[in-house]
């Protein structure tokens, strides 16, 4: 994400972008994002706290994944200053419509943060696609991390390598990081 200066109506664009279902994903109404941010939302910060009835830990690990797809792509470059976490949260924030708080998804981004130092952005994109199991998922999961990678008013040559590996990972074929990107490019136009 190198432009820093993202004016807002771009990030309510992109975040309510992120909040509607994708064009494939036929009588959803709402996306993936939001739906998996409101089981990640509701899980208690002690983990000795029983869990709320009806939590769902494969769609809190699947909000993890598609945060983690986003913020591999948007610090592809080596940079995620202050100005674009306050971007990516604002986005991220948005999207999930409250669901998930401010002080979780900051402590999840620094996680994400410690994992990629720790592990290296290849071995990342292989754990978030553990966690994406159907196909429909990983189109959204593109879809997510392309919408974000546009904030930044285009896509690098570094994005772009993450999300072909993200595709990769995903097994699909190598036109769907052409149609999300599309896709996002289309849904900011409208």
């Amino acid at each position: 994400m190198p432009d820093a200066a993202r004016p807002k109506d771009l990030l309510d664009k992109v975040a309510g972008q992120l909040r509607q279902p994708a064009s494939f994903s036929e009588g959803a109404s709402w996306s993936i994002l939001a739906i998996s941010g409101a089981q990640y939302g509701s899980h208690p910060a002690d983990e000795d706290v029983t869990r709320p009835t009806g939590f769902d830990p494969q769609a809190a690990a699947l909000f993890e994944s598609v945060v983690e797809s986003a913020y591999l792509v948007a610090s592809a470059d080596g940079e995620f200053d202050e100005t674009e976490r306050a971007a990516f949260e604002h986005v991220v924030l948005s999207a999930c419509s409250g669901s998930v708080s401010q002080s979780q998804l900051r402590a999840l981004l620094a996680d994400l943060a410690d994992l990629r130092e720790e592990d290296g952005s290849d071995k990342r994109v292989k754990m978030v696609a553990r966690a994406v199991a159907r196909p429909e998922q990983a189109r959204e999961v593109l879809r997510v991390a392309a919408l974000i990678a546009l904030v930044s008013q285009g896509v690098s040559q570094v994005e772009r390598r993450i999300l072909d590996q993200l595709a990769s990972e995903f097994r699909l074929d190598s036109s769907a990081v052409d149609s999300a990107l599309e896709d996002a490019r289309r849904a900011l136009v409208e």
